[in-house]
């Protein structure tokens, strides 16, 4: 069936539509565009839906998350990709990358390998569901001065043999890892990691600035969770941060929850990184979307209370969403909308080199589509061309 919505914008980060028509049919766009170009005539059996004062982007893609909905994505099972991706679409995520946390070697191959087989099986379009595109690696290779939660008796140096176990058992499927810069042979790993194709961030580190500009001249592309696990900004010593926040072509992440970091933080940041380097995450784990309480993520068990997950006094993880980041975002720095919504869409996907998302949306493409108002509040949400409030 032919589903035609209407909206006052279209915006996906490369191109902006005025008064836009946006038409797709089984579950894929057949065109985007202005309402004066439009064929506006329904064959039989197609729906109208008009979103008035809205803007249309391409559904967000979050690189870094690793549950929702009760669920942990090491979990690797379809009960809880298929739970996850309910919710997710209902909140306007169209794809993500599934992020491990730092676990015993068997378990983490375990976790990688269940996900590849889930990624390569991917439920039918119809099912109207959001479905992780890769696997972001974050562990073992992390500084044990800036673990985070991360358990100490399981991070690892750097180790090309280990990374090359994990990449296998993923299927080539890890799009991105995370890795701490100061550890012994990171340069190398950056550099290995980078010719199979995998994105390096750096992150969970104390590194010095100048071990950190090492292993971007190994290929490292962006950074995780700016600011969170970082050694902190000295003005002789500027450290990864200095070089994560200076550097003109490294991609950045960021919590934009309001507990990670602070309105003031994430203003010096979009100053720094701007339109075309920032991107918004969640780092969001298995309490997203559900009450208070003990939750999953990997193997530990972290405490959730007041929008807050921790472990001991160790924040563990976020309850975001990324339609909750949008509006924080704005709030906090008065960019515009469409600024908003390429930091979780156009770059992100650029960063990783997802072709789907970062060349913008064109006739053929799923239909992965959300409305928001002016504020940037989520009013609905497509998968695949099924509204997400449908779906069951």
């Amino acid at each position: 069936m032919r589903t035609v919505i209407t909206a006052s914008r279209f915006c996906d980060g490369s191109r902006v539509v005025e008064d836009p028509v946006v038409s797709f049919e089984d579950g894929r766009i057949v065109s985007i565009e202005p309402r004066t170009n439009a064929a506006m005539t329904l064959s039989p059996g197609a729906r109208s839906i008009d979103f008035p004062g809205c803007t249309i982007s391409p559904s967000f893609l979050d690189i870094h998350t690793h549950g929702a909905a009760g669920h942990d994505v090491m979990e690797a099972t379809p009960e809880a990709l298929t739970t996850m991706g309910r919710f997710l679409a209902s909140r306007g995520t169209g794809s993500y990358l599934a992020t491990t946390v730092t676990a015993p070697l068997e378990a983490t191959l375990r976790s990688l390998s269940g996900l590849a087989k889930l990624i390569a099986h991917s439920p039918n379009p119809s099912a109207g569901l959001t479905w992780p595109i890769g696997i972001h690696l974050e562990g073992p290779f992390l500084s044990h001065a800036k673990r985070g939660v991360h358990p100490p008796t399981e991070l690892l140096a750097p180790d090309l043999a280990v990374f090359d176990r994990f990449y296998e058992a993923a299927e080539g499927n890890i799009r991105l890892m995370t890795l701490a810069p100061e550890l012994p042979g990171a340069a190398e790993l950056a550099a290995h990691a980078s010719a199979r194709g995998v994105r390096v961030s750096v992150g969970h580190s104390n590194a010095t600035a100048a071990e950190t500009r090492a292993v971007l001249a190994a290929g490292a592309t962006s950074a995780t969770h700016t600011f969170n696990a970082m050694r902190p900004l000295d003005h002789r010593e500027p450290g990864i941060l200095g070089v994560v926040l200076s550097e003109d072509s490294l991609f950045a992440e960021l919590i934009c929850d309001g507990i990670h970091t602070a309105p003031e933080m994430v203003r010096i940041w979009w100053k720094c990184k701007g339109a075309e380097r920032a991107i918004l995450i969640t780092d969001a784990m298995s309490a997203t979307g559900m009450p208070d309480g003990e939750y999953q993520l990997g193997g530990l068990i972290v405490q959730v209370a007041n929008g807050r997950a921790s472990l001991g006094d160790v924040l563990a993880g976020s309850v975001l969403t990324l339609d909750k980041a949008l509006t924080n975002f704005l709030a906090f720095t008065g960019a515009t909308l469409d600024e908003g919504l390429r930091l979780m869409t156009l770059n992100p996907a650029t960063m990783i080199g997802l072709a789907s998302y970062g060349s913008g949306l064109r006739a053929g493409d799923p239909g992965n589509l959300v409305a928001v108002d002016r504020e940037g509040r989520l009013v609905t949400s497509f998968v695949n061309g099924r509204q997400a409030e449908a779906l069951g």
